[in-house]
């Protein structure tokens, strides 16, 4: 593994991206799903590789986006995996350190919810996942000790068990801490809390935890 950052950019709503110039200089190299391609070209961004059936995009937005990228492979609509999965398999034969995931919520529940499940894929590579849209950032977390970081653009902080059990949770630093507490799928215990200091920690012994920062529309 290297110091890589990928960028993938889905084919979510456009409304629902943020704005992909600010992470320009983090991201080292953008893949397009279908047509996420379109997005990252008409961010002035340098597209690496397009991936997909393409069919959300026309005739001409597709010969705009060959005309911007090296690797284009386009694939029949009927296949075993979505557009986004095979954009990550491409990610993952690079080896990067860090994968931002960008246009893969606010779209089809069906989507939206599998794409976040894919952090779990990448969890599991020892890979850094993330999915950020305008209004949340997403984080698939183990066991151990994290520290967080107040971000005013995402002031909100909650937990979601991604597991059906996590155990052992201790906030500090937030407005409401925690100590040693257990959560379960449907539990609201750990939704809407903020730092109280400019950085605070969690952790927790057994489970997996979904981090989400957002902020009002």
């Amino acid at each position: 593994m290297n110091h890589l950052t990928i960028g993938i950019v889905g084919s979510g709503p456009e409304k629902a991206l943020p704005n992909l110039t600010t992470y320009k200089d983090t991201v080292d190299l953008w893949i397009g799903a279908d047509r996420g391609a379109l997005h990252i070209i008409d961010s002035g961004l340098k597209l690496f590789e397009a991936v997909g059936d393409f069919d959300s995009v026309a005739s001409e937005e597709m010969r705009r986006i060959q005309c911007k990228v090296n690797n284009f492979n386009k694939l029949p609509s009927e296949k075993d995996e979505t557009d986004l999965e095979l954009a990550l398999n491409k990610a993952f034969e690079l080896h990067p350190e860090t994968i931002l995931l960008f246009g893969v919520t606010a779209g089809r529940k069906d989507h939206e919810l599998i794409n976040i499940q894919l952090l779990y894929r990448i969890l599991e590579k020892g890979i850094n996942g993330k999915i950020i849209d305008r209004q949340n950032q997403l984080v698939l977390t183990k066991p151990g000790t994290h520290t967080i970081n107040r971000d005013p653009d995402y002031p909100y902080i909650s937990f979601v068990p991604f597991s059906e059990i996590v155990e052992g949770i201790t906030l500090k630093g937030f407005y409401y801490p925690l100590e040693n507490e257990t959560i379960t799928w449907g539990s609201t215990l750990c939704i809407s809390n903020e730092l109280s200091r400019e950085s605070g920690n969690f952790s927790y012994r057994r489970g997996i935890l979904l981090l989400i920062k957002s902020r009002d529309s």
